[in-house]
């Protein structure tokens, strides 16, 4: 059998070195562990044996523990269950850093997505020039959100950096200490995590990752471009979600803003402050020596003996460096002037502010929030008119409020948060707090309800843009319109003015994936852009798209840079922005070189499409149509699917849905209302792709992709789909991520239910859309297996999946034996142990599921 060498690469880089470090770790001497590192590999072999011979979870444990076990009764087993949970949680931290010690290895650097490479491009066509200009307009945002589909305490992040290092030095010593260390230290808290533990967790990787890695990229850049200065907004840019994210959080309070804001410009000036004293060890000549001493000082003073008063400002500090730099150069033979130039540009795109704070809030809460505040204003007539009379009669609407003039909380806390982001542009400047984003975007008078409610706390210019969120495949297909009655709006095209005539305007996959099916959430927003972009351009506007993508495919993740990389003319460029969350900032931006490598190939993808591709990656007519037609037959397959009576039951009653609330993961309630009966439209999207997820089925992934191609098979129209598919980056990148959600499924977990007599039917149609799937996915790539273009990475999801395979036995074990208790089977006693045993194997395999999401 043929072994690529980057299999053979991922082989001696990670999965001999996994197998090495894991026999040292599994042989440490734990308190209470007694023989748990003997019995779990013999458990991993119990459950991978019992799957092939398709035993239920129950059976598997069971044969086991009569195996293996002096006793076989509940009292004996559960306990030991839970200890396998927590190694196996271990090991996959371990598992973690040897990926990440060995990135360089399995992925060149300077390779294709390289900005090294697309130099060497731009050289070649002497468009040198044409880079340095785009440069100046073209921006890269990655947004950190804290939705929880990882959530490492601090502890845990600092042990994976430092093994990280032991692994790449092979000190045995510091390793054996590291791993001691890890099974010692506590993964999950007792209580869930605050708004603001969310925000301290993802400030680490702000501080440890990318403040150092955008200066890196920034050198690289502009090493050759002579670029000294970042006259306009820099190139990368960073926001930031926990603390300001509303939308379904009532955690998240004005107060919680204010202090995550903080916390984020102390930050930062904490890393200029380590990079100033860096320097002043070497800047020890005559004059750059009492500026450096003088900024230390400064900074020291703002950091540490500080009520939040500053002792330096941003012109003040920018104006130092220069002048250091101006000395250096005149007088001291430019010496160390690249590390001065380096924390300069670090300045000028991290500020005082280090990340932008995004305000979300949904539009149905505003809808509360303005009814109350026009009453208030004795404006019943508009509170009682119709959406017409409202956008026409809206800029009457006169007066000023406070926040403290409501009793109502959702009023009063919606209010406050627009205070609190003028507070908080004034403290960190304005990019510390400018953008407010409305979900669940339906109508244009939501967003001119929004930029009402700025005027009416007495912010009349207020300096933020007003962010449109259309997620549903409904709102998507009348986002365009929308806009253009938000272009026509007198007061709204006054605003626009003020912002330069630019309007971001977000879109969202999870929800689209919900509501639409995988084929017609992606293609819906295709067109969305398309639309929006043609619009914009009509009156004027500049669009930028802000991509609600998420992690795994089913979220909008996946080969993200090679969507970026694959739009047309008729989409609007400029900017790249999108969410990264959970699993994706560990995984893609969680280390010096996994960010620098993803972020170059994110900041390669928008200049290839920018400087290279003019309309090569333009759909045709014909294109459009067959794409069309496929999104149409996956979206009716998936809307029966999901409209099917035992839809809800079967996530309710056979999945970990239920249990999310319970995880201590995560801040935000799973569900936007607190009424006991599921609704679907109340579903936050982490919990229903998670639970498709942690049943290893993935469904929002690729439901209706295998319908909607065996439907052109029967027709005889293969090769139309196989043509586009060859030629369209768009159409090929949508179905690779589609196989990504197939490689990552694992239906023999689940086989059980194909006997259940409730879900037994509901289990094969899902099961049969699996396979079809597969089959037609690997027909039109050519492959005999899912991934195998990409063998690195499909080495790294099995060796995941070998790992987490017990955590995943043991969730369906009590799964069932709930089950199996609410049918009058098994002892009432049990319920709550059992329930706490899938929400610790929920929170591991969280945790695990770095890219087998």
């Amino acid at each position: 059998m043929y072994t690529s060498p980057q299999s053979e690469q991922f082989h001696q880089q990670v999965r001999s070195k996994y197998h090495l470090y894991n026999s040292v770790f599994i042989t440490l001497p734990f308190d209470a562990i007694d023989n748990t590192g003997a019995l779990l590999p013999l458990f991993s072999e119990a459950c991978a044996k019992g799957l092939q011979q398709q035993m239920t979870p129950i059976a598997i444990v069971t044969s086991f523990a009569a195996k293996y076990l002096e006793r076989s009764d509940a009292e004996t087993v559960v306990p030991l269950l839970f200890r396998f949970i927590q190694y196996v949680e271990r090991q996959i931290v371990l598992f973690d850093a040897i990926e990440d010690a060995a990135f360089s290895s399995l992925n060149n650097l300077e390779g294709t997505g390289s900005l090294r490479e697309i130099k060497e491009r731009c050289d070649t066509a002497e468009r040198q020039q044409q880079l340095q200009e785009f440069l100046q307009r073209f921006r890269v945002r990655t947004v950190l959100t804290a939705h929880p589909t990882q959530f490492y305490p601090g502890a845990v992040l600092g042990i994976i950096t430092d093994l990280t290092e032991a692994l790449r030095q092979n000190d045995l010593h510091q390793i054996e200490q590291l791993l001691a260390q890890l099974g010692k230290t506590r993964f999950i808290k007792k209580e869930k995590p605050t708004p603001y533990d969310e925000a301290v967790s993802l400030l680490w990787y702000l501080e440890n990752v990318f403040y150092s890695t955008t200066g890196l990229i920034l050198q690289n850049l502009y090493a050759t471009s002579h670029e000294t200065d970042l006259q306009r907004q820099p190139v990368i840019q960073l926001g930031f979600w926990p603390g300001g994210d509303r939308d379904g959080n009532p955690f998240v309070t004005p107060e919680i803003t204010l202090q995550v804001a903080q916390r984020l410009r102390t930050s930062i000036l904490k890393c200029y402050y380590n990079d100033i004293r860096k320097l002043k060890r070497k800047l020890t000549f005559t004059e750059v020596d009492v500026i450096i001493a003088k900024i230390e000082q400064q900074l020291y003073r703002s950091v540490f003996y500080s009520q939040g008063e500053l002792y330096i400002n941003l012109p003040e500090l920018i104006a130092d460096l220069q002048a250091i730099k101006s000395v250096l150069i005149e007088k001291h033979q430019a010496l160390y002037l690249d590390e001065v130039q380096m924390l300069l540009w670090k300045v000028q795109t991290f500020g005082f502010h280090f990340a932008s704070l995004d305000i979300r809030q949904n539009s149905a809460i505003h809808n509360q929030v303005v009814d109350a505040v026009v009453r208030h204003l004795g404006q019943n007539a508009y509170a009682e008119g119709d959406e017409k009379f409202k956008i026409d009669q809206l800029a009457a609407v006169r007066g000023k409020v406070h926040s403290s003039d409501f009793e109502s909380p959702i009023v009063m806390q919606t209010l406050a948060s627009i205070e609190a982001m003028q507070t908080i542009q004034n403290q960190n400047g304005e990019l510390g707090c400018n953008r407010y984003i409305i979900s669940n975007n339906e109508s244009a008078l939501n967003v001119l309800e929004t930029l009402a409610m700025f005027r009416w706390v007495g912010w009349e210019n207020p300096s933020v843009d007003i962010v449109p969120l259309f997620e549903s495949v409904d709102d998507l297909q009348q986002a365009a319109s929308i806009m253009e009655q938000l272009y026509l709006h007198p007061e709204y095209q006054v605003h626009l003015e003020r912002r330069h005539k630019t309007q971001t305007v977000m879109l969202g996959f999870s929800d689209g994936t919900k509501d639409g099916g995988y084929l017609m959430a992606n293609w819906s927003i295709f067109k969305a852009k398309e639309a929006i972009t043609g619009m914009s351009r009509k009156y004027g506007i500049e669009v930028i798209f802000f991509d609600g993508r998420g992690g795994p495919p089913a979220r909008g993740g996946g080969k993200t840079h090679k969507f970026y990389a694959s739009l047309g003319s008729g989409i609007e460029h400029k900017e790249i922005q999108l969410t990264v969350q959970g699993q994706t900032i560990s995984s893609n931006f969680g280390t010096l070189d996994s960010c620098r490598f993803n972020l170059e190939n994110l900041l390669s993808a928008g200049i290839s499409n920018g400087l290279f591709a003019q309309k090569q990656n333009d759909l045709t007519d014909t294109d459009k149509a067959i794409i069309d037609e496929l999104a149409q037959l996956g979206y009716e397959k998936y809307l029966a699917f999901k409209n099917h009576p035992q839809f809800i039951p079967y996530l309710e009653q056979r999945s970990t849905l239920n249990y999310y609330a319970k995880t201590n993961i995560g801040s935000r309630p799973a569900k936007r209302k607190a009424a006991a009966q599921l609704d679907f439209s109340d579903l936050r999207a982490i919990p229903f792709v998670g639970s498709w997820s942690q049943m290893k089925q993935n469904v929002p992934g690729f439901f209706g992709v295998g319908t909607a191609l065996h439907a052109f098979e029967k027709a005889g129209r293969w090769d139309e789909v196989q043509t586009l598919y060859k030629h369209s980056l768009f159409f090929r990148t949508l179905l690779e991520n589609s196989m990504m959600a197939l490689a990552k499924s694992f239906f023999p977990l689940t086989q059980y239910l194909q006997h259940d007599p409730i879900f037994g039917p509901f289990w094969e149609l899902i099961y049969e859309e699996f396979l079809l799937t597969k089959k037609l996915l690997l027909k039109i790539a050519g492959h005999q297996e899912l991934m195998e273009n990409y063998p690195e990475g499909i080495a790294s999801i099995k060796m995941r999946e070998e790992i987490v395979l017990p955590l995943l036995v043991i969730q369906q074990y009590g799964l069932m034996q709930i089950q199996q208790i609410r049918e009058g089977k098994g002892e009432v006693t049990w319920l709550e142990i059992y329930e706490k045993l899938v929400i610790r194997s929920l929170f591991g395999n969280t945790n695990a599921s770095r890219n087998s999401a």
